[in-house]
């Protein structure tokens, strides 16, 4: 089948980059996070939902994104680096035949920039990301708009988040679930991934199958 493969927490760690750039911006809101580690939930889901679960304003929301992408753009999304074995993967299951996909929430030029600066551009066969107008803002429509471009043919998403599954599943895709990332065991499980793994290696197994 065809894999769609989400970007954040699941080809690269891009944890660092991200929440660098937003402890300046909740801290223009006089919102100082317990530490790090809390602000996990940041990477991966759309920023609105993410700015509005720490508790900045909603209609302070915008202005939020715009100060978090001022220091993203030139410098953020680039504090980064690919999963160890993630080239292997994505190498072997070309090799296998399979056509490969992004989809991810991410803003597409800016995945397109992350995996373009670390060459991993040239396994896929197309790289859908979510708009900047915010038209195409979740990983249910971002699949959508990649469907529409591929044709709706068998395909498994592979995702570290509860957002990965459930946009899939809306689309009668299944996940297999990443334990590397930034969500947990638990919440893939309970959003219905049918299968979660713990390394490339094991990851290359279960799709095998």
């Amino acid at each position: 089948p065809a894999i769609l493969f989400d970007l954040d927490g699941t080809l690269t760690d891009s944890g660092e980059g991200i929440i660098n750039c937003v402890l300046p911006a909740l801290a223009h809101y006089g919102i100082t996070p317990a530490n790090r580690e809390s602000l996990r939930y940041f990477v991966g889901p759309p920023l609105r939902d993410s700015f509005l679960k720490a508790g900045v304003p909603a209609k302070k929301v915008e202005e939020a994104i715009a100060i978090y992408r001022s220091r993203y753009v030139p410098i953020g999304m680039f504090e980064n680096h690919p999963y160890d074995g993630i080239r292997d993967l994505l190498a072997e299951l070309k090799s296998r035949g399979h056509q490969l996909y992004v989809a991810t929430s991410k803003p597409e030029n800016m995945a397109n920039a992350i995996l373009d600066k670390f060459e991993l551009s040239q396994h896929f066969d197309l790289i859908c990301g979510a708009t900047m107008d915010d038209t195409r803002d979740s990983k249910d429509k971002v699949i959508a708009y990649l469907l529409q471009q591929i044709g709706h043919q068998a395909a498994v998403m592979v995702g570290d988040t509860s957002y990965d599954v459930i946009g899939a599943a809306a689309h009668k895709i299944p996940t297999v679930g990443v334990s590397w990332g930034y969500g947990t065991v638990e919440d893939l499980s309970k959003a219905g991934a049918i299968a979660i793994v713990n390394s490339p290696a094991e990851l290359l197994a279960a799709l095998a199958e």
